[in-house]
Formats: C-alpha cells, sequence, structure tokens
C-alpha cells in the first residue's frame, strides 16, 4: 500500500466555516459526498465473514440477519419513495393525498424501525461482567452509535466496548431510521446544527455526571454519526459548564463524520497552553468513506477539528467488525490482546502541535508506515544509540486503557 499523506490544501479550497449559512453547508456537503463517492465500497470491506465473531455485525446470527435484511428493506423502499414523490407533484395529486402519501410513508418506515430494529430503550446499558477496582468507581463511560445502528448491533458494540476496556459501558441510542433517512439527517446536524432527541439526552446525561463531584473522570466514545452529534454535545458543555469540570472530561472517536470539534485554549495567558477537554483521540481507517467525509477532510484546517488523529491504512466502517477488532483485537479470553498490527505499526508524524502540548500530551496526526521505510522517528540519544522506534501503542491514552487499566495510574507509578 503507498504511503498516506495528508498535506494542506489551498486556502481556496478550505471548507466553509461550520457556522456558515446553512443551505451552503449542505450543498457543500453533497458536493463533498460526490467528490468521495470512489471510497464508499470502503464502509462494508473488509467483510471478514470467516472470520467474525459473534459481536461482529455481519456474524451470520438470526438478529444480526434480521437487521441488516430490514436496513436493506428500508433503504430500497426509501429511495422508491423519495423518487416517487415529485411524480404526486407532476402527476398534479390534489394537496391534500400528496401529504397524507407522504405522511403515511414516514410512518409505515417509523413502525419498521420501532419494531424491528429499535424497540422502546434510548439508554442501552452493557451486559458484560467487569471486575470491581477501586480506580473505577469514580468513572463514567458512555457510547453514541453511528448510522443504522439497531438495538442489537448498538447491544454488541458496547459489550464489545466492555470487554476491550474493562468498564461498564452506557450508550445513547441514536435511533435508525433507516440508512437513507440517517444519511438526511446527517447532513441536516451537520449544516444546521440541529439536536435530535439523542443529542438531548446526551448532553443531560453527560453534564450530570460532569456536575456529580463523586464522578472524577467522564469518557465518551463516538462512532460515525455519532461523531457529529457528540461534536454538538461538546459545543453546548463549552457553553455551560466551568472549565474545571470540562477537564473531567475525555473523547474518542472512530470514523468521525463531524465537520468541526471544538477544543478552546483555556487561556491566551497559560503556558503551556492548555485546553478545556484534555484529552481527545480520533481513530480513522483511510479507506473509510465515512472518515474521509468527516475528520480526514477537515483535520488540517487551523482550530476546526482538535485532538490526536491516529490514522490506519485500511478500510471499513462498523464499529466491532473493522475498527474495534482491528485496533484493539480481541483474544479467545475476550481480553485485548497485546500485541496487533495496527498498534505495532511504526509511525511516521506527519503533523505535530506543540502549542497544544500538556503534560506530556500533543495534538499530531498519526501514519502508520506499513511499509517500514522510514525505520522510526528520532528521539536521538547520543550519537552511538540508535533512535526509539516509536508505535502506535506509543501515543494512543486509549490503548492504556485496554483490560481495565489506566493511564493516569500508569502516570503516577
Amino acid at each position: 500500500m503507498p504511503r498516506m499523506r495528508l498535506t494542506r490544501r489551498d486556502p481556496s479550497s478550505t471548507p466553509l466555516p461550520y457556522t456558515a449559512s446553512p443551505l451552503l453547508l449542505l450543498c457543500r456537503d453533497i458536493l463533498l459526498f460526490v467528490k468521495y463517492a470512489w471510497t464508499l465500497p470502503g464502509i462494508l470491506l473488509p467483510l471478514r465473514l470467516g472470520r467474525t465473531t459473534p459481536l461482529d455485525e455481519l456474524y451470520p446470527s438470526w438478529r444480526s440477519l434480521v437487521s441488516f435484511s430490514a436496513q436493506v428493506f428500508l433503504t430500497i423502499s426509501q429511495v422508491l419513495f423519495l423518487i416517487s414523490i415529485p411524480f404526486t407533484i407532476i402527476l398534479l395529486l390534489p394537496a391534500v393525498w400528496i401529504f397524507a402519501y407522504i405522511f403515511a410513508g414516514i410512518a409505515i418506515n417509523f413502525a419498521i424501525c420501532m419494531l424491528v430494529l429499535n424497540g422502546p430503550e434510548r439508554v442501552l446499558v452493557s451486559r458484560v461482567p467487569v471486575p470491581s477496582r477501586p480506580e473505577h468507581e469514580h468513572e463514567r463511560w458512555f457510547f453514541i452509535n453511528g448510522v443504522a445502528n439497531s438495538k442489537f448491533w448498538l447491544q454488541n458494540n458496547i459489550d464489545q466496548l466492555s470487554y476491550s476496556f474493562g468498564r461498564k459501558i452506557t450508550a445513547i441510542h441514536n435511533r435508525t431510521a433507516g440508512l437513507v433517512f440517517d444519511l438526511i439527517e446527517c447532513l441536516i446536524q451537520r449544516g444546521f446544527a440541529y439536536a435530535t432527541g439523542d443529542v438531548r439526552r446526551a448532553y443531560v446525561l453527560l453534564k450530570q455526571e460532569l456536575l456529580n463531584p463523586d464522578c472524577h473522570k467522564v469518557v465518551i466514545i463516538l462512532h460515525s454519526q455519532g461523531g457529529i452529534e457528540g461534536s454538538l454535545v461538546i459545543d453546548w458543555l463549552l457553553d455551560e459548564l466551568p472549565q474545571d469540570l470540562l477537564t473531567k472530561l475525555e473523547v474518542y472517536t472512530f470514523g468521525n463524520a463531524a465537520n468541526h470539534f471544538n477544543n478552546p485554549r483555556q487561556s491566551s495567558f497559560c503556558q503551556p497552553v492548555t485546553r478545556s477537554i484534555r484529552h481527545i483521540e480520533h481513530y480513522a481507517n483511510y479507506g473509510d468513506a465515512v472518515s474521509h467525509l468527516g475528520v480526514l477532510h477537515f483535520t488540517y484546517v487551523p482550530n476546526r477539528y482538535l485532538g490526536s488523529l491516529f490514522i490506519r491504512p485500511g478500510t471499513g466502517h462498523m464499529m466491532n467488525q473493522h475498527y474495534l477488532d482491528t485496533m484493539f483485537t480481541l483474544g479467545s479470553d475476550l481480553r485485548v490482546l497485546e500485541s496487533n498490527p495496527f498498534m505495532d505499526m511504526e509511525v511516521d508524524v506527519k503533523r505535530v502541535d506543540l502549542s497544544v502540548e500538556h503534560d506530556g500530551h500533543r495534538d499530531m496526526t498519526l501514519l502508520p508506515v506499513p511499509d517500514r521505510e522510514v525505520r522510526s522517528l528520532g528521539l536521538d540519544q547520543g550519537q552511538n544509540k540508535s533512535p526509539q522506534i516509536l508505535r502506535v501503542k506509543d501515543f494512543s491514552r486509549l490503548w492504556q486503557y485496554r483490560n481495565g487499566g489506566s493511564p493516569d495510574v500508569i502516570h503516577r507509578q
């Protein structure tokens, strides 16, 4: 695979500010979708059908097949439904009939989604038994899912996260309305900064825990459209809460579809420079279309997308099957293996912003080098000593949480 490059683009091609006209943002998003259409197969590929586990999205279980079949049916029916609407106008049908037809189509779609895919629960909790540890008692972990995610798949997401990090995970269900309608919702959320019900629920839960004096750390993991919703929640939290409470928050995203990710400086006089949220990390597959529409497209814009970016030279967008399985690989004992190809990759740091360093943490873009053309990044230790080989795991804070670990405990040691 050729080495990847994220280069700073011509100023004339700089994306519109996320505060620009919603209609202009909507048009730009549509053009962006066309531009990166070549990456669409990378959403589902590789299928890895022969190596899936029961927690993977495409594992051939009965409930997984029901979810997948329902999404295929909804995708086809939604495309036909949207195409048919202009014809009702061309045929000069009475306005009452047209509205009744649209209402009936949306109502039937909603009923199918509620009965087959979503269910009544808006908040789910992982079912994995985790060992009780004193350092975990004051932590709260949350997850917001991406598009087309049924309740069954979401439960598998948080169960795998719980196995990976040894904590109870609470999920705010970003309910699916079918793939096509979910994508339309993404465009509305990004362009109009529209907060849907799950955004508002997530805001309430996170704010409640950040204000809770017994809670010392709040971790939120976001996937796909969940990144859009998480960015809106963070905007609200930055407006509402004092800085000392925001330092309890940590954010980790996978295949982030947001068009911005704010994290302002605490003070213009503070040296070294500190940010309101101390730790933000983004993980992206280079061949993932959603990442190209979000984090990979906007990360080069100054002060637009804060946080360290870890890029894996692979494809796939599904949370368990393409991200957790490749970056936090579980062994047969359902514990994260101490080694996997991504975390063991040597890295080529293409951009390091020293102005945001705090307690040894820096925002940076990490590009793994699979062909080993770049053997290491120098931390020169003397003329007679070879440079230290740096790997992805040396920079990833989330990696230190595997199997119930804690980077804060490691730091104190």
